[in-house]
């Protein structure tokens, strides 16, 4: 029986392929719709508004990657599957444009594929998107216009800045190794704004230097106070050991790094609140770490010589990886999430993903997987001995006092 919310669109120029997915979709609860053309196609997509879309790239008329351009000028959010036979390192590459360009992803297939195989995309394989999933009750999807400086500061001076914390776990055991911190901004106006719209307006207004502050304190507030301090924690003796343990992250952008004070900032935050500077990650990015190479150096250079621990972000996703890795002195390698996510149907990522494993650990570097949704991805981390691991398999971002919830449930049922 079809359920009326599930519409399954099926662009094919082979009719008998089109009718056997919409068999398969039918068989899984799926109203169906096929069509070889692709000006009909965009007229059910307005007029059938469907849940999900299968897609052939290979196309008469017009081609696969003109429709995907297409669909996101649209605003298409039905869940995508991108069908063809051209191989799968093209497949790859389609998929990657069409998350840049906004649209929602279930995955693809190459032809020939088996009915099982598209049965799990259309059921159980989570979305890939440009962004991470929203977290309950985000604005995500909206509209939230052009975002000034005065709002900004305005929203710095009323401290609306809140902190979500993801986990991160040890691959090999499983065990909790820390937490990174998220910033989010809850303005009264536009609701809860992601990084990604208000960072910008920080670092060219000046304000980056005060949100960084901001952000540090938090998290090292409730790294001090709320996890490391819980009673229940603490009175396992068991658990009390591995709480000195635990790290946490925080991104730092490459204009804090002109700020001749920050070290002494955050140094004095760690002893007033007794933490060891070995237990903050400072995450880079490697294209901010390019903006002023001389300032970066010396900055990051006095971090570490503090004992901070410092991370390249987004490895492998820049023009200069392996310049970074050689000139700053980092602790850690982070894994781009583009490649984690795309690690179950490519193995050309999977490649990618051993290979920065492989130089951090040659570099004496930790290695930490970002992006990390299922478990055969969590079994090739441990396979290639990458250290680290987050991402929604573990867990997604959680506001504080349900990230401490988290970590004591997590812990519990863990040793």
């Amino acid at each position: 029986m079809s359920n009326d919310n599930a519409r399954l669109l099926i662009l094919d120029d082979d009719t008998l392929i089109a009718r056997t997915i919409g068999v398969i979709g039918e068989s899984v609860g799926f109203s169906t719709r096929a069509t070889t053309a692709a000006g009909e196609f965009f007229e059910l997509v307005e007029e059938w508004n469907p849940s999900h879309i299968a897609l052939d790239l290979v196309m008469p008329d017009m081609d696969g990657m003109e429709v995907l351009v297409e669909l996101a000028q649209r605003g298409c959010r039905a869940r995508i599957l991108i069908t063809s036979g051209v191989g799968s390192r093209v497949l790859d590459a389609a998929r990657r444009s069409a998350v840049e360009h906004g649209l929602v992803i279930g995955g693809v297939l190459a032809k020939p594929f088996t009915p099982g195989e598209l049965r799990e995309l259309l059921v159980e394989r989570p979305a890939e998107t440009a962004d991470a999933a929203p977290e309950p009750g985000s604005d995500r999807g909206r509209s939230y216009g052009e975002i000034t400086a005065e709002e900004l500061e305005t929203g710095l001076e009323r401290r609306q800045l809140e902190l979500a914390f993801q986990p991160k776990v040890n691959c090999v055991d499983s065990g909790l190794a820390g937490f990174e911190a998220l910033v989010r901004w809850r303005c009264p106006e536009r609701g809860l704004v992601p990084p990604g719209l208000f960072i910008p307006v920080a670092e060219s207004s000046g304000l980056i230097g005060r949100l960084t502050r901001q952000v540090i304190e938090q998290a090292i507030d409730w790294f001090a106070d709320s996890l490391r301090s819980c009673p229940d924690l603490r009175a396992n003796a068991w658990h009390a050991s591995l709480l000195g343990k635990l790290t946490m992250s925080i991104n730092l952008s490459a204009r804090s790094l002109d700020d001749e004070n920050f070290i002494e900032f955050v140094h004095q935050r760690c002893r007033n609140a007794r933490i060891d500077p070995d237990n903050l990650v400072f995450e880079l990015t490697e294209t901010s770490a390019m903006e002023d190479p001389v300032a970066s150096l010396d900055l990051l250079t006095r971090l570490r010589m503090k004992g901070f621990q410092l991370s390249i972000d987004d490895f492998g996703t820049g023009y200069s990886s392996m310049l970074q890795l050689v000139r700053l002195p980092f602790s850690e390698i982070k894994v781009d999430k583009s490649f984690v996510m795309s690690a179950p149907r490519s193995e050309e990522s999977r490649a990618v993903i051993k290979s920065i494993v492989e130089l951090g650990h040659s570099l004496g570097l930790r290695a930490t997987a970002e992006g990390v949704e299922d478990l055969d991805t969590m079994e090739y981390l441990k396979e290639i001995g990458c250290d680290l691991a987050q991402g929604f398999l573990v867990s997604r971002p959680l506001p504080g006092d349900r990230a401490l919830e988290w970590a004591q449930r997590y812990l519990t049922s863990w040793r």
